[in-house]
């Protein structure tokens, strides 16, 4: 992931957060008791348990208090899940140095390797209706998850394995490092799929008790919040103490305990299913009924949904929007050479900068949902880009060393830009997930929605395609950064040409999230 957002506003594809496409479990498929909403007041049972001396586990007490769960083997794997989706990041810098020192690409090279390996997050519908619709060993969710994980660990053994590189020739190196890599993303994209499904079934079965589906969210995020700013730090510190080959070995225990703990998952086992009469239900449906079945038609009658949904001007127009609004190109392979090579940040560094980065983020969120979610999301979206152009041209100064020449050292300079940018960016990216849950029209909602997003990391892909494109062109090499400076210049400026298109947004554009959860 960039250390700075070249244009500031974008959103990463590993960082957007996706409602399941389609989640056909139905009730009986995760019992209640794999998810107990906290007791509201004491029963009978418990008072007698408790006269007659038997004791809560202070834990289980304690986690109760907080969250509104019960904690239960079905709630650890969960948390278990998101963290490592959050942990995985421990990879982030050790991919690039991979293909920068070990497979010696150039700036242009890595920005497209990188665009490319988001690939497999832009089509997470597909994985929504391979895991509804065929059951794997009779279960829709423990036994991918279990497939998703060994592949996963197995993917980054692989990277792990140094002697079996080293006899490859180069061209086949690349060509199997590549490979290797989409399918570790393929894995977590897996992976974060059908862990969605079934915190998106529990929310469903406790739609009479917020408590337990606010709970839920919360504990989710919170544990995906943590593996990543754990991993943003380190992903820069054990590289000053191992190999990079070392490091995927370390991470490859991640994916193994997922699939360790999908075992946890209370999945009764899927008898005599007809694929032909799926549906995908959507996140407010309390339950799935006959009526429903019929209505939606199965997986065809969703596709179709779904075409006659994006030929509607209100909702066609404002994706190309927020497509177009994502999809302006970056500069921030060539920068990191840059930053690596010119200037003589290492690892320990980059990765101190990332975990800055990752706790701003933190503080956009609370800025935004205590003062912003009043304001219209068009306002938010345009003031946003207007206020990123000054503070993505910062990276400019470091480039052309005017900064030392005011008596700015270049560490500072780096960790102020991009603590605005990156509280910023999410500021700006949250406004998104509400617009876009909002141009989802009903029956639909989670497949369009999980369209929206795939959609999403598409244009992050294409905006780093063409960051790679532009790099070429402006013959940006690992030691050649003449024209850097002009590079992240064009970069920031064509961020600013979405703002003609705002008014596609019409009026749910003109609404500030808080009315919109009125409607």
């Amino acid at each position: 992931e960039p250390l700075f957002m070249v244009p500031p506003v974008r959103v990463g594809a590993e960082n957007t957060t996706d409602l399941v496409v389609g989640d056909l479990t139905s009730q009986s498929e995760l019992p209640e008791e794999a998810f107990p909403a906290a007791p509201k007041e004491m029963t009978t049972s418990s008072m007698e348990d408790n006269a007659s001396g038997i004791q809560e586990n202070p834990f289980n007490a304690w986690f109760r208090a907080q969250v509104g769960l019960e904690f239960t083997p079905e709630i650890a794997a969960i948390v278990t899940v998101y963290f490592v989706q959050g942990a995985l990041g421990l990879t982030r810098l050790a991919k690039t140095y991979l293909l920068k020192d070990e497979l010696h690409l150039g700036p242009a090279e890595l920005s497209a390797l990188t665009g490319a390996f988001a690939l497999p997050w832009t089509i997470k519908p597909l994985y929504g209706f391979l895991t509804d619709g065929f059951p794997l060993f009779g279960y829709r969710r423990k036994t991918y998850l279990m497939a998703a994980g060994l592949l996963g660990s197995a993917s980054y053994a692989l990277l792990s394995w140094s002697d079996l590189w080293a006899s490859f020739e180069s061209s086949t190196a690349l060509t199997g490092t590549v490979a290797v890599i989409l399918l570790a993303s393929a894995c977590v994209g897996m992976s974060d799929v059908v862990t969605d499904g079934i915190v998106v079934t529990r929310t469903r079965q406790a739609a009479n008790d917020p408590a337990v589906a606010g709970g839920l969210q919360s504990l989710c995020w919170g544990a995906s919040a943590t593996g990543s700013i754990l991993s943003s730090y380190f992903s820069g510190s054990l590289l000053e103490s191992m190999s990079v080959r070392s490091v995927f070995g370390l991470t490859a225990f991640l994916p193994l305990l997922v699939a360790m703990i999908a075992l946890q998952v209370d999945e009764k086992l899927v008898a005599g299913v007809d694929n032909s009469a799926l549906v995908i239900p959507t996140e407010g449906d309390a339950k799935l009924t006959e009526t429903s079945l019929d209505t939606n038609g199965g997986i065809q009658g969703q596709v179709s949904a779904l075409w006659e949904a994006f030929q509607q001007e209100s909702i066609w127009k404002p994706a190309l929007f927020l497509f177009l609004w994502q999809s302006t190109p970056t500069a921030d392979g060539a920068f990191f050479f840059f930053l690596n090579n010119d200037l003589g940040l290492g690892p320990e560094f980059l990765g101190r900068v990332s975990l800055v980065s990752s706790v701003a983020t933190l503080v956009g969120v609370a800025l935004y949902n205590q003062y912003l979610k009043r304001i219209p999301i068009r306002d938010i979206l345009y003031w946003s880009t207007i206020i990123s152009l000054p503070l993505g041209l910062v990276p400019v100064l470091l480039v052309t060393h005017v900064n030392q020449a005011l008596g700015i050292p270049d560490q500072a300079l780096i960790y102020g830009d991009d603590v605005f940018l990156a509280a910023l960016g999410e500021i700006a990216f949250l406004p998104t997930l509400v617009l876009a849950a909002r141009l989802c029209p009903p029956g639909i909602e989670a497949v369009l929605f999980a369209t929206l997003m795939s959609i999403f990391n598409g244009a992050s892909t294409v905006g780093t395609e063409l960051g790679a494109a532009l790099t070429k062109a402006f013959g940006i090499t690992e030691t050649n950064f003449d024209n850097l400076a002009a590079l992240l210049i064009f970069c920031n400026l064509t961020s600013l040409y979405p703002l003609l298109f705002i008014g596609w947004l019409d009026k749910l554009g003109e609404q500030s999230e808080e009315e919109l959860e009125t409607i």
